[in-house]
Formats: C-alpha cells, sequence, structure tokens
C-alpha cells in the first residue's frame, strides 16, 4: 500500500468526516473499515439544533449546526447523491403549559431562528395532537444508507479503502510514524463508535454503549410530510414507510432487536397516531455515548501518534464535521483540543 500521512479506522459519520477534513487539506490517506453496519447506519439520521424534551438549545449548536449543514449539502453534491433533505419537525404540543414554554424559548437568542412563534393546528385526522404542533425549522435528515454506500464507493473509486477488520496485533508504534501491515502513516486516527472499547490503546470504560432501536412501519393513510415528534419520532421514507424510534438502553448491549423495544415503540406510536399500520422491520444500533455527554477527541501522551475521534452520541450527525475540523488542528498542528472535549480527561472520571 505504501506510505500515507494518515490512516482512518472506521467510516461511520465521525471517519467519512475526518477523511474529509484530510481531504480538504490534502493529506494522504486509507481508510480500514470493516463494512458492517454500526450506529450511523441504524440511526434516524435527524439534524435537530435543538432539544424538544425542554425546548432548549443542543450544546454549541451555534458553532456545530452551520457547518454540519453546509458539510452535507457539499458532500452530497460531491457525491452526487441527494442524501440530504431539509424538513422541518412538527413538535406535539401535549399541554398548554408546554405552548407557553415553547413561546418563551422561541423568544431566546439562540433559539429564534429555530423555533417558530407560530403555532400550527393538526388538520391531519390521523395524528393525535388536539393542541396542535410547534414547528422547528432548519431541521433536516441524512438517508444514512445513501451516504454510507456512497462514500464507501467514492473512497474505492480512489484506492482509499481497506475493507476488513482492523488488527490491532498487527499495529506498530514507531519513533517516525506507525506501520500496520505494510502501510507506514505518520499518525493514525480511530473513529471507532462503541467497537472503541475491544481497542486496547482506549479507555473502554470512557464509552457508555446505548442501544437504540427503530421499527419501519407502513401506513398508507398516514400521510405525514413532515418529522413528527411526540414520545418518538416518526420519519417520512417514501412509499408510505416511516421509520419510527428510537429507543434507549443502558444495559443491554446487542444488536439483536427486541420484543420489549417493538412494544415500546408500537406502545407510544399508538399514542400519537390513529391508523392502521403495520410492522416490516426493525433495526438496533448501539450509540457511543459519555457520562458527561460531550465527546472524546485527541491523544494522549504516551502514544502522540494515535488519535481518537469518538463519544459522539444521538447527535453525531451536528457535531462530526466541526469536531474533525477541531481535531485536525490538533493533530497536524499542536492546537489544544478544548478541555470540555478533550480525551485526556478520561484519566481522572
Amino acid at each position: 500500500m505504501g506510505n500515507v500521512d494518515y490512516i482512518v479506522v472506521g467510516l461511520g459519520i465521525a471517519g467519512i468526516c475526518f477523511c474529509e477534513e484530510l481531504r480538504k487539506h490534502d493529506k494522504r490517506f486509507l481508510a480500514i473499515d470493516n463494512g458492517l453496519e454500526g450506529a450511523t447506519a441504524k440511526s434516524g439520521g435527524i439534524l435537530n439544533p435543538t432539544v424538544l424534551k425542554r425546548f432548549n438549545a443542543a450544546w454549541n449548536v451555534s458553532q456545530f449546526y452551520p457547518v454540519a449543514i453546509s458539510f452535507y449539502k457539499e458532500l452530497s453534491k460531491k457525491l452526487g447523491q441527494e442524501f440530504f433533505k431539509e424538513t422541518p419537525i412538527l413538535r406535539i404540543f401535549r399541554s398548554v403549559e408546554e405552548q407557553n414554554n415553547w413561546s418563551v424559548a422561541s423568544d431566546k437568542k439562540e433559539l429564534q431562528h429555530f423555533l417558530s412563534s407560530q403555532f400550527l393546528k393538526n388538520e391531519n385526522p390521523y395524528i393525535k395532537a388536539e393542541l396542535g404542533f410547534g414547528e422547528v425549522l432548519g431541521t433536516a435528515r441524512i438517508n444514512t444508507f445513501s451516504l454510507l454506500k456512497g462514500y464507501r464507493e467514492y473512497l474505492k473509486g480512489e484506492n482509499r479503502v481497506v475493507e476488513e477488520e482492523f488488527q490491532f496485533d498487527k499495529l506498530q508504534i514507531k519513533t517516525g510514524g506507525i506501520v500496520y501491515k505494510n502501510i507506514s502513516a505518520n499518525k493514525i486516527i480511530f473513529c471507532e463508535g462503541t467497537r472503541a472499547m475491544r481497542n486496547p490503546f482506549f479507555p473502554s470504560s470512557a464509552i457508555i454503549p446505548n442501544k437504540g432501536e427503530y421499527l419501519t412501519i407502513r401506513a398508507p393513510k398516514l400521510n405525514l410530510k413532515k418529522f413528527l415528534k411526540g414520545s418518538l419520532y416518526i420519519i417520512p421514507l417514501s412509499d408510505s414507510l416511516y421509520k419510527v424510534g428510537g429507543t434507549f438502553d443502558h444495559l443491554d448491549f446487542s444488536l439483536d432487536p427486541t420484543v420489549q423495544a417493538k412494544e415500546e415503540i408500537i406502545t407510544k406510536l399508538k399514542s400519537m397516531i390513529s391508523c392502521e399500520f403495520e410492522v416490516v422491520d426493525q433495526s438496533a444500533g448501539i450509540r457511543p455515548t459519555t457520562q458527561d455527554r460531550k465527546p472524546l477527541l485527541g491523544v494522549f501522551s504516551e502514544n502522540p501518534r494515535l488519535a481518537f475521534l469518538n463519544g459522539l452520541g444521538s447527535r453525531g450527525f451536528t457535531m462530526a464535521p466541526l469536531l474533525s475540523q477541531i481535531l485536525y488542528k490538533n493533530v497536524d498542528s499542536g492546537i489544544p483540543v478544548p478541555a470540555e472535549m478533550d480525551i485526556n480527561r478520561t484519566k481522572f472520571n
């Protein structure tokens, strides 16, 4: 394979964004990925700048969100795939108090561009929303299948991807760089999600696996064009199909769909819609979350040629583009990672 500047392990959303950051700076790189579907593939793919449970702005949204929107628009054009679609979210109001809280939140500086001050009446006979909706603007969905498949094919066309399970016993750390099998590189970036818990160089206790399950349903009468948020998300796909979820489970680390999650989703779904529906699929993924809900970036002093981009949790699509920029500046130029994101904080927990 020869020499490269960087090896990137993992082609979920973190790996994709870091590869694009390397490309932007004309760096030679090679991605290594096992091709198995991870949390990125199983997620709902929603870009949402808000926390709709309490009507708050997401963490550092003013920094993360503009970078993310620009990144996905540009990458969609580059790949020639329409995997990015801007779609509003309708948040079901459950009480007059929620309406009042929404009005207060929509006046806040960090939210006024996202939370519409105008309430919408419910005109869909199959949605249970007597008090109507609040509308979140500027939101979008990533078609995760199209993004992952399109980007992998893109890298294949440039001979920049090796499809295999990374073998840690084949990694040699030397004074002047690292060597993996027959590949020499200056540094290696691990973007593995929860698979990092098997990485001998990574503090496995820093990641808290969070299992999320989704159903895909067919509901011909629902006729929903926007995202609907109540006790869960209903995400329009195509041909009367909708992705519904997700659940949160910190105890089950398997990728097997469960009856319990299916029943939970169906119960919540019936509290939101009244039309008949058919469950056509169920999927499960493991989100890489952290105790303080902040990402993990940077290097450890004992292995400065090994860097990590992890802990993105359920907002990986929003955070990954800017986090990749921050990490690149760190590993390329030595610019420190902000303390709240620095992976070295895990040493003191």
